[in-house]
C-alpha cells in the first residue's frame, strides 16, 4: 500500500499521492515554486492511518506549482415563470495546478 493524504484546501477535500498532478483552488504562489500545506485530514502511511480533529498534527504536504489555469464554465439559471423574470450568471474559478513532491 502506498502513502497517501486526505488535504483540505479551498472548502474542498482531495485525496493525494507522491507524484499525483492536482487542481486546487488558486493560492498566492508563483509557478515553480514549493509550497507546504498543513491542512492534512487524514494521513496513512499504508499501513496505519490517521485522522485529525480537524487536522492531523504536525502532517503537511508539499507542492510544486505547475501554474494558473481557469476551470469549466458554470452557469446558474433562474427563471420565474409566467413573469418574463430571467437571470443568467456564468462563474469561472481559477485553479492552480500543482503536483505533490512529498507528504510528511
Amino acid at each position: 500500500m502506498q502513502k497517501y493524504a486526505v488535504l483540505e484546501t479551498g472548502g474542498k477535500q482531495t485525496l493525494v499521492r507522491v507524484g499525483d498532478k492536482i487542481e486546487i483552488e488558486k493560492i498566492a504562489v508563483e509557478a515553480g515554486q514549493e509550497t507546504k500545506l498543513d491542512t492534512v485530514c487524514a494521513l496513512s502511511d499504508g499501513e496505519t492511518l490517521k485522522v485529525g480533529t480537524p487536522y492531523v498534527e504536525g502532517a503537511s504536504v508539499t507542492l510544486e506549482v505547475a501554474g494558473v489555469k481557469r476551470g469549466k464554465k458554470v452557469l446558474n439559471f433562474k427563471a420565474r415563470r409566467r413573469k418574463g423574470s430571467r437571470r443568467l450568471v456564468g462563474h469561472r474559478q481559477e485553479l492552480t495546478v500543482a503536483t505533490v513532491k512529498s507528504i510528511d
